[in-house]
């Protein structure tokens, strides 16, 4: 009876490749063999699912398996390459076989297809990481916890149970594609027996069912640089998905997100700051202690005067430059002019006799100057 491979792994026909790859983590989680020792029914249900991943995973299979069914992938009923009545006849023929044959080696770049090798490297592996601001300034280290394909223990990645080398495939002849003969028309496709590596393995891991990686749990601990910035991705090599039959793994990108400070905001490697001061220390000047990353109060002295937006830049106390700790950005500190609020009875009357004392043009020029400015303006609206 005709398997659905799509049944097999309880997807819609229209599945995407993420939910394929979805719907066989789950089911090969459920029925390894390592999880269900001895348990013939599981190993079988393992083996279904897993041939049926092999197929719809790959595209060009796929769109076979969905046009044609097994029969694609079967002997008779279209017919491999060794099919010899329909290709004998087209060869003695003398004619419509070199046709075929320079076809064929045409879409191939002018020669045969060279033999795949039966090693493939791994995926890269993605993990989001959120850092406060301190530790992107000094550095830290992070566990890691995720699951991905990871080496086969039980044959060494190798996907072979003793431990013996693949076997040129037999039934493509290492090639990896076969011929089918489809009506009138021959196809050519890749070898559903050895999934087109050209190589087979006579005796699979029961563990791993011949791919050499199992999908399991993985801790890391990776070490974070100082001076990173969001958005920034680190490269951990050869620490993504193990390859296939002793391919090369892939890499891990962790790729890192900063939270909002509660009083620095960052800005390439300045970190910027809004300080309030009270208007007697704008007025009269004096020094204040403004916090820094590194955690040590530094003392700042306030021109008398000074006015609301005025910036006081503080050099080497910002950011470590990535890759370059010693050298470090700004600090920018913002001062904010803070007016007295909820003044008792005599601090209203000293400000009023302030007031009465006080001449706009010495003691609030910005204002002296707005006010003529605005006065010139009116006047002129009016000639």
């Amino acid at each position: 009876m005709a398997q659905d491979y799509y049944a097999i792994l309880g997807v819609d026909k229209g599945a995407s490749a993420e939910q394929l790859k979805k719907a066989y983590y789950k089911l090969a989680k459920e029925c390894h063999p390592d999880r269900k020792p001895g348990d013939k029914a599981a190993e079988k249900k393992f083996k279904e699912i897993s041939s049926a991943y092999e197929i719809l995973s790959d595209p060009q299979k796929r769109a076979a398996y969905d046009q044609f069914g097994e029969a694609a992938f079967q002997q008779g009923g279209g017919g491999p390459q060794n099919n010899q009545g329909f290709h004998q006849g087209f060869h003695a023929s003398g004619g419509f076989g070199d046709i075929f044959e320079e076809m064929f080696n045409m879409f191939n770049g002018g020669q045969r297809q060279t033999k795949p090798d039966v090693r493939q490297r791994g995926n890269d592996v993605r993990f989001d990481v959120v850092i406060d601001l301190e530790e992107a300034f000094q550095g830290s280290s992070k566990d890691l916890h995720f699951s991905c394909h990871t080496g086969c223990s039980g044959c060494s990645g190798l996907g072979s149970a003793d431990g013996t080398s693949p076997s040129v495939c037999t039934q493509c002849g290492g090639a990896g594609r076969v011929r089918v003969q489809q009506g009138f028309f021959i196809i050519e496709q890749t070898c559903h027996v050895c999934a087109g590596a050209g190589m087979k393995i006579t005796n699979p891991c029961g563990s791993c069912a011949g791919t050499g990686r199992v999908y399991q749990a993985k801790n890391l601990n990776v070490k974070i640089p100082s001076g990173v910035n969001d958005g920034v991705k680190v490269r951990i090599a050869g620490e993504g998905e193990a390859g296939v039959r002793g391919g090369k793994p892939g890499d891990l990108y962790v790729h890192l997100s900063i939270r909002p400070h509660k009083i620095f905001r960052r800005q390439e490697n300045d970190l910027l700051c809004d300080m309030p001061i009270p208007m007697t220390t704008a007025t009269l000047g004096g020094t204040i202690e403004v916090p820094t990353i590194d955690g040590q109060p530094h003392t700042l002295d306030i021109p008398a005067g000074v006015q609301s937006g005025h910036i006081i830049r503080i050099k080497d106390k910002g950011m470590p430059v990535l890759n370059n700790p010693v050298k470090r950005g700004e600090m920018a500190v913002e001062l904010a002019v803070e007016t007295p609020v909820s003044l008792t009875v005599r601090q209203q009357e000293i400000m009023k006799e302030f007031a009465e004392i006080a001449t706009t043009h010495s003691n609030s020029p910005r204002s002296s100057g707005f006010f003529g400015r605005m006065k010139d303006f009116f006047q002129g609206r009016r000639a």
